[in-house]
């Protein structure tokens, strides 16, 4: 176990989810030599796929046996053994501030999934990042495999207060553009943004190959409603405040949140998107142990 100590991580909680390995859905793209695929060529090497020449491939791995039954030029693609790149992305927005009674806030749970997947996937020799956004990118750290690298990410997080609104999905579509080379991204967020336009972004991550996955973060406030008396609800991602009969918006409310969670649901099985759905209620533990559950079962799927 890597000598990292920060309120973040719990060693009991990395001991148990470090029997079941952080796999990649895709194959990946790495620098060094590791345990996941990926479509390099590599000291390890297995046939992938055949696709077409273009300029500037390497001719030394031109097929001539294809070329003479179709005369036609095809590269080979080979997979090789190497490192997964995890980019943890976390929301720090107002919203992600909230708590009910007796619940952590959804900051300090999304702190312990973050820390706890880097944790994980650095304890495997995997290179991690970390981008903290709310309006722009708060902090972004490039990928690196070194334990003062992963103490740098810890003490980013821990130092993560939310404010301010969000601009998740225009964020998400310029990381697409900047990550150069194919990641696990991990989005840790309460999602309270339009679908529409994260159907959009989630899109363009896997256009670009990147393999994606979301923890969807929501205090059972959110899921219950359950105030029994008038309420001040304050927008924490701006400066208004209305006072209201919770009575009176309940039905109104549950129904506007069914849409947005079955628009939500919708989106996971058009994009393939790696999707937890998590109250803060809920022991962190256990969507982790799903997440890494969910992708050792599905490895090898292309």
């Amino acid at each position: 176990m890597l000598n990292v100590t920060r309120s973040s991580i719990d060693p009991k909680v990395i001991s148990r989810l470090a029997a079941v390995p952080l796999n990649p859905r895709f194959a990946m793209q790495g620098t060094v030599s590791g345990k996941h695929a990926s479509p390099h060529r590599g000291s390890s090497v297995e046939f992938a796929e055949y696709r077409k020449y273009v300029p500037g491939d390497d001719i030394r791995r031109l097929d001539w046996r294809a070329f003479g039954r179709t005369d036609r030029y095809y590269v080979k693609e080979f997979e090789a053994d190497t490192n997964l790149r995890l980019c943890v992305v976390l929301d720090t927005s107002g919203s992600m501030g909230f708590a009910s009674k007796g619940m952590p806030t959804k900051i300090d749970y999304a702190r312990r999934i973050a820390a706890t997947l880097g944790y994980l996937a650095a304890q495997q020799g995997d290179a991690v990042g970390l981008t903290t956004v709310a309006q722009k990118i708060i902090q972004n750290i490039p990928a690196k495999r070194s334990a003062a690298h992963l103490k740098l990410i810890l003490d980013t997080l821990e130092k993560a207060k939310p404010q301010g609104e969000t601009l998740l999905p225009t964020i998400l579509d310029e990381l697409a553009e900047t990550l150069r080379q194919r990641a696990l991204i991990v989005i840790v967020s309460d999602f309270f943004v339009a679908t529409d336009e994260l159907k959009r972004c989630f899109e363009h991550l896997r256009f670009r190959k990147h393999d994606v996955a979301a923890f969807h973060l929501l205090d059972p406030q959110e899921i219950e409603f359950a105030f029994g008396r008038p309420v001040r609800f304050v927008d924490m991602e701006g400066n208004t405040s209305v006072f209201v009969e919770p009575t009176e918006i309940a039905d109104r409310y549950q129904k506007a949140l069914n849409n947005y969670l079955a628009a939500m649901q919708k989106i996971v099985l058009e994009t393939g998107l790696d999707y937890q759905r998590v109250q803060t209620s809920e022991s962190y533990e256990h969507p982790l142990m799903r997440f890494l559950v969910g992708r050792t079962r599905a490895r090898g799927v292309r």
